[in-house]
């Protein structure tokens, strides 16, 4: 029998053996909490086309500038020495002003969660899962398409909770139901309560940053000096390509810097489409993106916690629409991860899926996006669970069917060794020529916790798939999420501090809220 998060429990039925019974053999533990990504790192571009891709970027900066809509933004950027027009509201930044930003970021950062033993280490070899994120629609086999809520909203954490190997806490999907003035109350709430992850705060204006970095202080029970000194909680940042950093996204990049929390950077480039048609030409302006917000971070405040990030893939040149888990997609990421180890910052990358359900080429899209994400040395890796439609909508079933790969993946990561015990010796000569493996001391002692067990692929032979009802993929996803959702398996809670979050949240509430700037 097989937990819902991949580790295996011990069976209730016997075996007979020689060294003793099944009931005899440990469960098989695992540790899909700290993660190692064991692959090398594939390169698409030789160096000396990475440093030309890097010098061009700093080139855009100097030369054709960004605009930067928000005046702070850019007081402080033209305070660092970038030069100013407020008429045009564009910024040029010195390739000086990038060098010291990336000489003064840093190159590891822990995020601390609810508990010590959910904190993330966030550096190049690391490796960190989220399912995904910010869509508007929810989906599952029972109830349909529909419009995020807040019913949504809190399964989907209580699913992302319950696997080990979806370390971070992401804004699955908008509860729409939710106003907007009041929304970063749920949310917050919502993750606090129901689980013990490292936490997600939308960049949506200061007001509603600070009363969710309140939030998150009082019912970690920290001060505020303990709160500023290391990140609680993280936003993403996307910069609107080409070269345009928004309001809400700078002012973001200056609360979170401010507040020592952590920012992801994640300029989002469609070849084709806000980017050059060309994987070089798009990474090369992703690149420049990423560098400005960069910058403004670290003159905020040197030091700030900050990742690097891309989201680049190309377009469906028939329709426009965005494509995922394409062979550019996959260069895509790899030329990121050259550029990432280049400033040698921790880096977030991403796959996903345009198929409309969860089918086989949403599985296809997704495996080979996620391969490309992990060729490429992602330190995060978002949308790996759950994400259809371009990002849209999330499946319940998908983020079922894709937990499953994860946890394959998690397993790669765990390192094998080669013992005397390992290599057998003992275990080949127990066997006779032409005989099997069964029933050796070696195999009575592992077989309830060697191989990894699925949560969801079923081994069966056609005949027993059969008799048990031939039921497919998705209906069997169907059962293990409405299974974790019934066991509601969340984090050991202070009553305490929950009655205080509901306290607050009942007295902002009535004094109306904090609507979202623009």
């Amino acid at each position: 029998m097989t937990s819902t998060d991949g580790s295996a429990r011990t069976s209730g039925r016997k075996r007979r053996s020689r060294g003793g019974s099944a009931g005899d053999t440990p469960p098989r533990k695992v540790d899909y909490r700290n993660l190692k990504n064991p692959f090398p790192p594939m390169d698409v571009f030789s160096s000396d086309e990475i440093t030309s891709m890097h010098e061009t970027s700093l080139r855009i900066l100097q030369e054709l500038g960004i605009r930067v809509l928000l005046p702070q933004a850019r007081e402080i950027l033209h305070k660092g020495g970038a030069r100013v027009d407020d008429t045009t509201q564009m910024v040029h930044i010195g390739r000086d002003m990038v060098e010291a930003a990336l000489a003064c970021a840093p190159k590891s950062i822990i995020g601390r969660a609810g508990a010590r033993d959910r904190d993330i280490l966030l550096e190049l070899g690391s490796l960190v899962f989220q399912p995904g994120a910010g869509a508007p629609h929810a989906t599952d086999l029972e109830r349909g398409r529909r419009p995020g809520c807040k019913r949504d909203f809190r399964e989907l954490v209580q699913l992302t909770h319950h696997f080990d190997v979806l370390q971070m806490m992401p804004p699955l999907i908008e509860p729409q139901d939710s106003p907007t003035n009041l929304r970063h109350y749920f949310t917050m709430e919502a993750q606090l309560t129901l689980s013990d992850k490292f936490p997600f705060v939308f960049s949506r204006g200061t007001p509603q940053v600070m009363e969710s970095f309140e939030m998150l202080r009082d019912f970690r029970g920290i001060s505020d000096d303990e709160f500023h000194a290391e990140p609680h909680s993280y936003t993403i940042i996307n910069t609107n390509s080409p070269r345009t950093l928004d309001i809400p996204m700078a002012q973001g990049l200056i609360d979170f810097a401010r507040g020592g929390q952590l920012s992801i950077v994640t300029p989002f480039t469609l070849m084709g489409a806000m980017a050059p048609i060309t994987v070089a030409g798009a990474v090369t302006l992703s690149h420049a993106e990423a560098l400005a917000a960069i910058t403004l971070t670290q003159l905020t405040r040197p030091g700030a916690p900050i990742c690097y990030g891309t989201f680049t893939s190309n377009v469906d040149m028939k329709s426009g629409a965005p494509a995922f888990g394409t062979p550019e997609h996959f260069q895509a990421s790899l030329a990121a991860g050259q550029m990432a180890r280049f400033t040698g910052l921790p880096w977030r990358s991403a796959a996903g899926s345009a198929s409309n359900m969860n089918d086989v080429q949403a599985a296809n899209e997704n495996q080979f996006g996620l391969w490309g994400c992990l060729m490429a040395g992602a330190t995060i890796i978002i949308h790996s669970a759950g994400w259809i439609e371009g990002g849209l909508t999330v499946s319940y079933e998908k983020l079922i069917t894709d937990a499953e790969v994860l946890n394959m993946v998690a397993e790669l990561c765990a390192r094998k060794t080669a013992s005397v015990n390992e290599i057998g010796f003992d275990a080949i000569a127990e066997v006779d020529p032409s005989g099997h493996f069964f029933t050796t001391t070696q195999t009575m002692a592992r077989y309830n916790s060697e191989f990894y067990q699925p949560i969801v692929h079923d081994y069966a032979n056609f005949g027993t798939w059969t008799e048990r009802g031939s039921r497919d993929t998705n209906s069997r996803a169907t059962d293990i999420w409405k299974n974790i959702l019934e066991q509601n398996n969340g984090p050991d809670l202070d009553e305490d501090k929950v009655e205080n979050l509901r306290i607050y949240i009942e007295k902002r509430t009535a004094e109306g809220g904090a609507p979202p700037e623009s």
